[in-house]
């Protein structure tokens, strides 16, 4: 039996979409690894190393995991948290002569799967935005501004599709959280641009949650 959660009004005509298909946090598994390594580090520290690494390797760039649940009627995104405060999209840095999807895959697997390569294939989708960093600053932008010949780093958000049932592992020292598109839309204060920029992004959407 499948019941519905749909963008946009009931009139016949209306657009409303492509179909994406979530199922209840309930058809899915969680348990914990070993914690893996983090940097403590202030966000100039950061944009410190960020400098020294595009000396020597160029442009960063990131790719990012969109993945949602149902929970309440309602579709949440995965969030991990890391420290109790610092909220990330499950992804990370590619390496050379990596492709985006290769990158995710990889990157999904070592945060969320017993252990990396292990366990059934992750359904990368389509992209969903681009985030730009034009200088070494904090600032990021879903644009990149026309004068900007040498971005400094490029993060793209990949839409991932779980099927019915998957079990989570995650590293003791990141939390795995479910969380409202309501509470996150617009909340840059919480959860930073990118995060929050999230729920638009998926308006164009209708959700179509699958009870089992």
């Amino acid at each position: 039996m499948a019941s519905s959660l749909e963008n946009g009004h009931d009139n016949s005509g209306d657009y409303r979409g492509d179909t994406l298909e979530i199922y209840p946090l309930s058809c899915y598994y969680f348990g914990s690894k070993p914690a893996v390594p983090v940097r403590d580090e202030t966000l100039a520290d950061r944009l410190h190393r960020l400098k020294s690494n595009y000396a020597a390797r160029g442009m960063r760039t990131c790719v990012e995991a969109v993945i949602l649940v149902e929970l309440f009627k309602h579709p949440n995104l995965l969030l991990l948290q890391v420290r109790n405060s610092v909220f990330k999209l499950p992804g990370g840095r590619m390496r050379p002569g990596e492709s985006e999807v290769e990158c995710l895959k990889r990157k999904l697997s070592s945060k969320l799967s017993v252990e990396e390569g292990s366990g059934p294939d992750w359904e990368v989708g389509e992209c969903l935005g681009m985030w730009w960093r034009p200088h070494f600053e904090a600032l990021m932008y879903p644009c990149l501004p026309p004068n900007v010949k040498m971005p400094k780093e490029c993060t793209k958000l990949f839409l991932v599709k779980l099927p019915e049932s998957r079990k989570f592992t995650v590293p003791k020292n990141f939390k795995l959280l479910a969380v409202p598109l309501c509470q996150i839309h617009e909340n840059y204060k919480t959860y930073g641009p990118i995060i929050s920029g999230v729920p638009q992004l998926l308006s164009k959407f209708t959700f179509n949650i699958i009870q089992s």
